[in-house]
């Protein structure tokens, strides 16, 4: 028999796939209660912003920059609560899940 003649071994099987690591519970919920304090400042710029708009039909000078800040720290928040949310999913395949 030659060398040419012997069937070839099967190819080893692939590694298995690399977990993602896994957020802890506590750092989930840390994000998601300093994400919630962090709307507040967005909720007060719309509700200055609004009394303002309403009572001289325009935001006053003096106050546009404070609802700007307020409007960037509430939209902070919102990707803040967001992350923490998304993080949190379960495994789409259960065979991958810890």
């Amino acid at each position: 028999m030659s060398s040419s003649d012997t069937i070839p071994s099967a190819p080893p099987p692939p590694p298995p796939p690399v977990q993602p690591h896994r957020r802890s519970g506590c750092l989930t919920a840390l994000m998601a209660i300093f994400g919630i304090f962090m709307l507040l400042p967005g909720l007060c710029a719309l509700l200055f912003g609004g009394m303002s708009v309403v009572e001289d039909g325009r935001i006053a000078a003096d106050i546009a920059p404070l609802v700007f800040l307020g409007l960037v720290i509430g939209i902070g928040g919102v990707a803040l609560v967001w992350a923490a949310i998304k993080g949190r999913k379960a495994p789409a395949h259960p065979t991958t899940g810890p």
